[in-house]
């Protein structure tokens, strides 16, 4: 309990030191709200992620051995995809194929530090093919930079992503205690409490954000911690920790299809992922006389209600690979009949957003 308390201290603290000191770094740290996906009313820092870093950094001089042996080469790994997305936060100029590729290689260096990586999917011909080395260790990559590049887009608004990555951690460290794996569990624990203390200042104020450096890194641990799970406890389906991703992985693949039928780059920003929906179209019926600052908290806090959902299934069917398999169906076609009454403003399987970019009107 008293690493815990350190590593939330030390989070929180300096969350709220760097909001304090903003004047002096604000010229290469603010957030403006200038943009097509910025909903805040006021220039913020945007670099939290560096909070949660030192947290967990201590938490790996306070940890027991067993737990520096998870935590330190997760550390050491996440350094480029926390590096590459913290050059994004202060310059503004990093390519999305480089930050994509610097996730990529964070999985690449986790297998290099530890040896582990995705060899078995639950899917027949995909395993034979996850027996080659080479094959296994492409697919551990593109899932890890996957999961890392899911958790920044949905990073939009107060609460939001943090939230989301503490519900998803939770159930990791759940399905690891299921099988008595104390010391995973303790590490996803302990992420967990270095993101609760820069969340105290993300939410519901909106005093800092945790960036494409804390985003890329927090889902590139994430992603680790689900690949030693599988990698520690072969009873476990690979649909578990998929699931318990499900709603950034939802919307990953729904942005990418969405502009892609669009006609625009499957790169480039917009404002039609479903939480933007769901501020435009819930959050302002029910707080028709809020700030713009409470809403955007309040629908950070509807959404963490969306990811919940496939993290329960995940937990309670963990090695039920088909039960797991019709979970992720039932969110996928809930997650689309929702987004399609958003945009059609009735119950249909058809979101106006799947459209040539030039008939939606928003």
């Amino acid at each position: 309990m008293l690493a815990y308390l350190s590593v939330f201290g030390v989070a929180f603290g300096v969350s709220v030191a760097l909001v304090v000191t903003q004047s002096w770094h604000g010229r290469f740290s603010l957030d403006s709200t200038f943009g097509v996906q910025k909903f805040h009313t006021e220039d913020t820092p945007r670099i939290g992620g560096i909070a949660v870093v030192l947290g967990l950094l201590l938490a790996w001089w306070l940890a027991s051995p067993g737990v520096r042996l998870l935590l330190g080469p997760m550390l050491l790994a996440g350094g480029p995809a926390f590096a590459f997305g913290l050059a994004e936060d202060l310059t503004k100029h990093v390519s999305v194929r480089a930050r994509l590729l610097a996730t990529m290689g964070s999985g690449v260096l986790g297998w290099f530090l530890t040896g582990e990586m995705i060899t078995d999917v639950n899917v027949p011909v995909l395993d034979w093919l996850l027996g080659y080395t080479v094959v296994a260790l492409a697919f551990t990559a593109f899932a890890v930079g996957g999961i890392a590049n899911a958790i920044n887009i949905i990073d939009g608004f107060n609460g939001l992503a943090c939230g989301t990555v503490i519900i998803i951690l939770s159930s990791l460290a759940l399905m690891a205690l299921q099988f008595g794996d104390v010391d995973l569990a303790t590490t996803s624990f302990l992420v967990i409490s270095a993101v609760l203390g820069l969340t105290l200042v993300n939410w519901p104020f909106g005093k800092i954000f945790m960036g494409d450096g804390g985003a890329y890194f927090v889902g590139f641990c994430i992603a680790w911690l689900a690949v030693l799970l599988l990698a520690r406890h072969a009873e476990i389906s690979a649909w578990a920790p998929l699931l318990v991703c499900g709603f950034p992985v939802l919307e990953v693949l729904f942005s990418v299809s969405r502009r892609w039928r669009r006609g625009v780059g499957v790169g480039n920003p917009d404002c039609l992922h479903l939480h933007s929906l769901v501020k435009r179209r819930i959050v302002r019926r029910l707080a028709p006389r809020a700030s713009h600052l409470m809403r955007n908290s309040l629908t950070g806090a509807i959404i963490w209600g969306v990811a919940l959902l496939p993290t329960l299934i995940a937990v309670k069917w963990s090695t039920d690979t088909p039960i797991l398999v019709l979970g992720l169906a039932i969110c996928a076609l809930l997650y689309w009949v929702t987004y399609a009454r958003l945009t059609q403003f009735r119950w249909c399987f058809v979101a106006r957003t799947l459209r040539p970019a030039k008939v939606f009107t928003g």
